[in-house]
């Protein structure tokens, strides 16, 4: 321990023995004290990934790409070069034995997507790697902890199976059952399946499912592409003979449903089928592969229905006890057909698949008529009950799911039923039915389907329904959490969990926009909550997917749908700038919270197409063309305004990618067409939004928030148009979904943050906290509560309160604070708030903005990865009354720069983790 240390200990003990000082807070002091210690550590490599994935099975990236995040616990280190391994074997790479590649000491700060450089891979080629890293002072760490990847199939031709089925009815309701014994006759190395089963698809070999994933492959446009999955089985085989055996859903495959979206006659459409590989390496070298084929034999099975809206009918009568096992006679079997390939691209699945989050307990259970009981699970959600039942064989229970109740308390689902029932009123609609075998005590959930829910109403269970009977299952992609948030207002609290539910809800291999009545992907949903959910999921793989998904939707002419995948709706309607932008925003957001180019390289030319599509659409750099402020309060905004912004920064976005993908001349051209609708944009709307004050919350916030305003033009006649709107509505906001993205964060971006803070803490109508007081635990569709009630797409509140409160910030189209090399801590007390924390596992590492006011001090921890760097402001205008961990700010470690800026103190600091505090001056 140095000098100053050993006198910050005395000082803080003075303190202690000699103030009113609590135990709790001097041992909160001394926990601070103690972290500011600024030990000797050497920089490390760790959380190795390869294409945004760790450790995956079965890619096809020819050059994947490898990322990592350093750490230390030295302020300010950097990462000055790097050397990255790969090898063929754990042996040779323990050995230091890059035999694949070897990089040699590359001069650099990278840690993001370093394209794979060594010998080409083939398919299966298994690949392991480390990496070390040399930090500011040029001493080389250890090699990081390895990881590895696994090539997938790569051409066509080393697909070994053919496409079998049970029948190509597509009106066949039960589900195929596929099966075939085979031997294995040595010791085994390793063993994979590749396996795409069409709609959905569950793996069995001797006697278990394999893996957890729900709902698989990935929805997709299967004419375009179908997704294959890669499982480790080694551990599952055993010399002699085997059984594989694999259960097929309809899915969106096979839609029967009639509804608005037309899926029963998507072009795709044919009955559920299977392409399957087994390959086995044995310890010897030899290789050995089974693939369908017409030997492999079909039935049916216990699933007599299945419905990605519809539901699920599972008759256990019907179960087949061992058709997955080695001893089941298949003889009364027919064999497999082999059917038509869907006509897809084969692609891997380089995405988390959808698995179970978690188990829900019922909160209430009703009985608002006789034998109808109504479970409540307390929360919102997607996923299916599991049933617990025993009872006479023959008895059928029914399980229907909703979200709200009627006034005597009965199931009511016609808000989210509409679009089915309107095309057939006799179709089934989130309803499970279980029909018993009287077999003890049967557990049992839906395969192949879905639903959003609160509410379960259950018809037919033998005897009275309790709480054991019945368990809620939460299903989403699996994606990790990276994202917290808590503050001291409790009401913004349940709004963050509120949105979070409706995030995961509405990720299933897609975003989606709810969970029950439409299933679809909406691109304006999905790119308006797409901040969000960047900020608190590790979702980049779910999103370069489906950015895949519109690619392979997008018209010859640029045009795009309002929901990917479409069977053909949604290009004469409900798309447009403000729908469609999804395809250049998401990937922007990628490039700015990411990191990643690729995505924008990758899809430059359609980016660009689409571009020239809304030119040809324009007027004078106008467009009039799609939807516009959707679910407002009251005013409507012209869709000539919000659509001619998204022109805008779409027209930006493809001049980035075009310069990305090296292509200046078009980067060039359409810099030149932004700066045009830009200024056309303030010649049209300038006088409605700046001067006469007549225009909405939604046009005001748009323009700031776009940037849309040229120079010369008054930003703050604008700002203060819209302050007097929002304070002409007492406060509240007065927009739809696209405003209630705006305006918080384009108050916020102008310095008034309070005002920001006022609108998302109201709890009168209209506002997140009045459906929070009506009991929602999910957000919802309308401002009045109409319609759905788990909706992402006014979600965005939840990545504001990330930057705009907690103080994780990021200036919006800046690409300087790209992927948080840097970036701001910027806390903002506003209002009755005393505490905020947000904690970020960004691309780079751990980043916390935690801060509080006590007596009027305040204070905050701040914690800046390693290899990057941070601009804050605390809330002061008194430089000397800064400290950090109990020292003259001015003179800690790691801080550079220290100053007065107006009533606020501006620092910046280098990586490790600060304990500032000052006098408060609000």
């Amino acid at each position: 321990m140095n000098e100053a240390a050993i006198v910050s200990l005395k000082k803080l003990t003075e303190k202690f023995r000699t103030e009113k000082f609590s135990s709790r807070k001097f041992l909160w002091q001394f926990a601070l004290f103690c972290l500011s210690l600024h030990a000797h550590g050497e920089l490390t490599a760790n959380r190795l990934r390869c294409e945004y994935l760790e450790n995956p099975l079965g890619i096809d990236a020819a050059k994947p790409r490898l990322s990592w995040i350093v750490d230390s616990r030295e302020r300010a280190q950097v990462q000055t070069a790097y050397q990255i391994l790969v090898a063929s074997s754990d042996a040779k790479l323990k050995e230091d034995k890059g035999d694949l590649w070897d990089s040699g000491k590359v001069a650099s700060d990278r840690t993001l997507y370093v394209p794979y450089g060594g010998k080409a891979l083939g398919s299966t080629q298994r690949c392991v790697w480390k990496v070390r890293v040399w930090d500011r002072d040029g001493k080389v760490s250890t090699y990081s902890t390895p990881a590895f990847w696994e090539m997938g199939l790569l051409n066509p031709q080393d697909w070994r199976g053919k496409w079998i089925g049970r029948t190509a009815d597509t009106n066949s309701s039960p589900a195929p059952l596929l099966r075939r014994t085979f031997g294995v006759d040595d010791e085994i190395k390793r063993a994979r399946v590749y396996i795409c089963g069409l709609g959905y698809y569950e793996l069995h070999i001797n006697g278990h499912k394999i893996g957890d994933h729900l709902l698989d492959p990935g929805y997709t446009r299967y004419d375009k592409r179908d997704l294959y999955v890669t499982y480790d089985v080694t551990r599952d085989l055993r010399q002699g003979t085997n059984a594989i055996g694999v259960i097929l859903g309809n899915g969106w495959y096979n839609v029967h449903t009639r509804a608005a979206w037309s899926f029963d006659k998507a072009p795709w459409r044919a009955a559920p089928k299977l392409l399957m590989q087994l390959q086995v390496e044995y310890a010897d070298g030899r290789m050995e592969t089974l693939a369908t084929d017409r030997s492999w034999k079909a039935s049916t099975g216990p699933i007599v229905f299945d419905s990605i809206y519809g539901g699920e009918t599972y008759d256990a009568r019907l179960e087949r006890p061992g058709w997955d096992t080695t001893d089941y006679d298949d003889s009364g079997w027919a064999n497999a057909l082999v059917v038509a390939a869907p006509g897809g691209r084969l692609t891997a699945q380089m995405m988390p698949a959808i698995k179970v989050d978690r188990e829900l307990i019922p909160s209430r259970i009703t009985e608002p008529k006789q034998g109808i009981f109504v479970v409540d699970m307390g929360q919102n959600f997607a996923g299916f009950a599991e049933l617990r039942v025993r009872g006479p064989p023959g008895t059928k229970v029914v399980m229907r799911y909703g979200e709200r109740l009627s006034k005597g308390g009965m199931l009511d689902t016609a808000d989210i039923e509409q679009h089915v029932k309107r095309a057939d009123p006799r179709q089934q609609f989130q309803t499970d039915t279980y029909i018993l075998n009287g077999k003890g005590m049967e557990r049992w959930h839906s395969r192949f389907t879905y639903h959003g829910f609160q509410y379960v109403e259950v018809t037919g269970f033998p005897g009275k329904l309790s709480k054991d009977n019945l368990r809620g299952v939460f299903i989403h992609s699996a994606v990790p959490a990276v994202g917290e948030f808590e503050c001291s207002n409790p009401l913004l609290n349940k709004i963050w969990q509120a949105a979070r539910w409706s995030y995961l809800s509405n990720l299933q291999g897609i975003p989606t926009d709810c969970p029950h009545r439409e299933k679809n992907g909406w691109t304006g949903d999905a790119h308006l909550a797409a901040e969000q959910g960047l900020l608190n999921f590790d979702a980049a793989a779910v999103y370069t997917k489906w950015i895949n998904d519109i690619a392979d939707e997008q018209r010859p002419n640029g045009m795009l749908p309002g929901i990917v995948p479409t069977s053909g709706w949604g290009y004469d309607w409900g798309n447009g700038p403000a729908w469609d932008s999804a395809f250049l925003l998401i990937p922007y957001y990628l490039y700015e919270y990411c990191g990643d180019e690729q995505i924008l390289t990758n899809h430059y030319e359609g980016m660009a197409r689409y571009v020239d599509y809304l030119t040809s659409k324009a007027k004078d750099g106008i467009v009039s063309i799609g939807l516009n402020d959707w679910a407002p309060y009251k005013t409507q905004t012209p869709a000539d305004i919000t659509s001619t912004a998204y022109y805008y920064r779409d027209t930006c976005i493809a001049s980035l990618a075009a310069h990305l993908a090296g292509r200046n001349d078009v980067a060039n051209k359409y810099a030149d067409l932004a700066q045009m609708i830009g200024k056309n944009f303030d010649r049209k709307f300038f006088p409605e939004i700046g001067l006469g004050g007549s225009g909405s919350q939604t046009a005001f916030s748009c323009a700031l928030y776009q940037l849309l305003l040229s120079p010369g033009w008054d930003e703050g006649r604008v700002l203060t148009n819209l302050l007097a709107s929002i304070e002409r509505n007492n406060w509240h906001i007065d927009t739809g979904i696209l405003g209630a993205k705006y305006v918080l964060r384009a108050l916020t971006q102008n310095g008034r943050a309070d005002v920001a803070y006022r609108i998302a803490s109201q709890r009168d109508y209209p506002s997140w906290g009045w459906w929070i007081e009506q009991g929602a635990t999910t957000l919802w569709e309308q401002w009045n509560g109409s319609e759905s009630r788990n909706h992402i797409m006014f979600g965005d509140i939840s990545a504001w309160f990330h930057e705009g409160l907690a103080g994780i910030y990021r200036y919006p189209w800046c690409s300087v604070y790209r992927s948080f090399k840097r970036f701001e801590i910027k806390p903002n007390p506003v209002g009755d708030l005393t505490a905020a924390r947000a904690k970020y596992e960004s691309v780079r590492g751990t980043i916390v903005s935690d801060w509080k006011i006590e007596q009027g001090r305040f204070y905050l921890k701040a914690t800046i990865p390693a290899n990057t760097s941070a601009s804050g402001w605390l809330p002061t205008s008194d430089v000397k009354s800064v400290q950090e961990s109990g020292n003259p700010a001015a003179n800690a470690p790691g801080v550079v720069h220290l100053s007065q800026v107006g009533e606020r103190t501006y620092f910046e600091i280098g990586s490790g983790t600060y304990f500032f505090t000052c006098d408060l001056k609000r």
